[in-house]
């Protein structure tokens, strides 16, 4: 399989394929867009339950003023996702190293490359 293609597939279902790439492929290139894939969506997808559980919760309480911010948030993060998945795809796919920040370092970190 092309490098290419092994990076864009590292993102096509988040966290998931990401640690399927991460464990199989040896290229460091497809193992930085697998540990980028496991950090960004991973992150998001606790924020965004997390999100959720608050939001759930406020439901129940009948804390309304809380709710309609909780909606706000819950559907900027649904957002970011779909936006971050996109665009890490097609960077991917064209073959370039994008870097979300924060979380590039941390891909960095989890694949075990050096601090330039």
């Amino acid at each position: 399989m092309e490098e290419n293609i092994a990076s864009f597939l590292c993102y096509l279902v988040g966290w998931v394929t990401g640690i399927i790439f991460l464990i199989v492929d040896k290229r460091p290139t497809v193992r930085f867009h697998a540990a980028q894939s496991i950090v960004v969506f991973g992150g998001l997808s606790i924020i965004y339950y997390i999100i959720l559980s608050m939001f759930a919760m406020s439901i129940a309480v009948g804390t309304f003023g809380v709710w309609s911010f909780g909606l706000v948030v819950f559907w900027f993060v649904r957002l970011a996702f779909f936006v971050l998945w996109i665009l890490l795809m097609v960077k991917a796919y064209q073959k370039q190293m994008f870097r979300v920040p924060l979380a590039a370092n941390l891909a960095d970190a989890l694949v075990g490359k050096a601090k330039a």
